[in-house]
């Protein structure tokens, strides 16, 4: 082969990189904007029973992202420490709220908007990581939110009233990301 043979020749692309696929990630997104919906629109028959419903329902999410990111760990090897670690700590979450519904919102709710409001920020930064690593402008966006939710969450969760706070960034957080990942599904379809 002649010099200029190989300098016309262009470079070996690297094979593509496994995503998520695009229907766990709608899937994922429908869930987020009816959880969403549900806390923000949910049967306001009294306080204490809506309180008590939107926590059981926040148990769930936590508990359903967490098996969504272990199921992403068997598609997408990329930073499987960081996915694992975040499945376990929702699982534990979720199990724990739905276990002990009563106990989070009555006895510790300032802990329950603290452990919220870690949790945004944990999950936050994983999928603002993750944009950048293939994931696109959408985790991008919706990392920025969950950060931002946490730290506001983290910083106020002493106030008394915080958990009726966090009810409502929840459900906005939700239905804003939901929208998003049912976007990148369909994005990712097409690709």
């Amino acid at each position: 082969m002649t010099k200029s043979a190989a300098k016309t020749q262009a470079p070996p692309k690297a094979p593509p990189q496994p995503q998520r696929p695009w229907w766990l990630t709608l899937v994922g997104g429908i869930l987020a904007i009816v959880v969403g919906a549900l806390l923000l629109w949910g049967n306001l028959v009294t306080q204490v029973k809506t309180y008590f419903l939107l926590i059981e329902v926040l148990g769930i999410w936590w508990l359903v992202d967490g098996i969504f990111d272990i199921v992403h760990l068997f598609t997408d090897h990329r930073q499987w420490a960081w996915k694992l670690f975040m499945g376990l700590v929702s699982i534990i979450a979720g199990g724990y709220i739905l276990m002990y519904p009563v106990l989070v919102g009555t006895e510790i709710p300032s802990l329950f908007v603290l452990i919220l409001g870690i949790w945004g920020v944990i999950k936050g930064c994983v999928m603002f990581f993750m944009a950048f690593k293939g994931g696109g402008g959408a985790y991008a966006i919706v990392g920025i939110f969950a950060v931002f939710f946490g730290i506001i969450l983290i910083v106020a969760y002493t106030v008394p009233g915080a958990g009726v706070v966090a009810v409502w960034f929840a459900a906005l957080f939700a239905v804003i990301g939901g929208f998003f990942l049912v976007y990148r599904a369909f994005q990712q379809r097409k690709a």
